[in-house]
């Protein structure tokens, strides 16, 4: 059968859920087409069936049968039932089976939007995000982490947005200055990031691949630069990658809280 919106140049999905997406859509490109197709053939039917040249003098009469108010109730019957029966259950769907997520050892990444790039902030190898206080952002951007909290001493920043293959993924999507939107086409999946708020948007990657990211809300002057940088690897070596950064961040953390330990207990001296 052919799939309109793989038509009309969207791209392949590869998440797992993406295929209801694509089925949705291509049932409502379906319904447009028979729209379309169904309200032009009327336009010209009535160009030739009121014609001046048929009709000299008007009639103030007007409709007198009901066929128009029949079609505009049968467009109404069939767009409640793509509400009802397609949209409504695929969003219950995805609602729902948050809670199961998040017992599949999902991959957790905090999203940080800012004008005009996205910036990717990983719990760590304890898979725990350190406390975000945004009292204490420094510049855009910054994921505002407690310097305080062991938690976050391994935690650590990204520039592209890495995830394992066939593992859920648990996105929290938030920004530092105005509203922006993080949206991956091949994912299916678009979340607004609005400044304060951590958002979960959440999918499941099938297959291995690289792809853009961009910004799906106008945010000012450089919204049309606004991309990122995904990329789908296999588990092993995302373990390993995220295994690396994050010792590489806890050193960090640990040689510059003995240095402020050291300072500290000269000043004192």
């Amino acid at each position: 059968m052919l799939s309109p919106s793989k038509a009309i140049g969207l791209p392949e999905s590869f998440s797992e859920h993406g295929g209801g997406v694509d089925h949705t859509i291509d049932v409502v490109q379906y319904f447009m087409l028979a729209l379309f197709v169904g309200w032009t053939l009327f336009l010209f039917y009535t160009l030739w069936k009121f014609h001046y040249k048929k009709n000299p003098k008007a009639s103030y009469s007007g409709v007198q049968t009901h066929t128009s108010t029949h079609i505009e109730i049968g467009v109404v019957i069939i767009e409640a039932v793509l509400l009802l029966g397609l949209a409504i259950p695929q969003w219950q769907a995805r609602t729902d089976t948050f809670a199961e997520v998040q017992l599949r050892d999902p991959a957790r990444v905090r999203i940080i939007g800012y004008q005009f790039a996205w910036n990717y902030h990983y719990p760590g190898s304890d898979g725990k995000f350190g406390r975000v206080d945004r009292h204490l952002i420094q510049n855009v951007g910054d994921p505002c982490i407690d310097p305080n909290d062991p938690n976050g001493w391994d935690d650590f920043m990204s520039p592209v947005l890495k995830l394992p293959v066939n593992r859920p993924a648990i996105l929290e999507v938030t920004s530092t200055d105005v509203i922006h939107n993080y949206a991956i086409i091949p994912m299916r999946a678009q979340q607004d990031a609005i400044p304060g708020k951590d958002i979960p948007m959440w999918f499941t990657p099938i297959k291995t691949m690289e792809t853009s990211v961009v910004c799906a809300q106008l945010c000012g002057e450089g919204h049309a630069n606004m991309t990122g940088y995904m990329e789908i690897i296999k588990e092993k070596s995302y373990n390993s990658w995220a295994e690396k950064e994050s010792a590489n961040a806890l050193k960090r953390a640990r040689e510059k809280n003995e240095q402020a330990s050291v300072a500290s207990s000269g000043a004192m001296k």
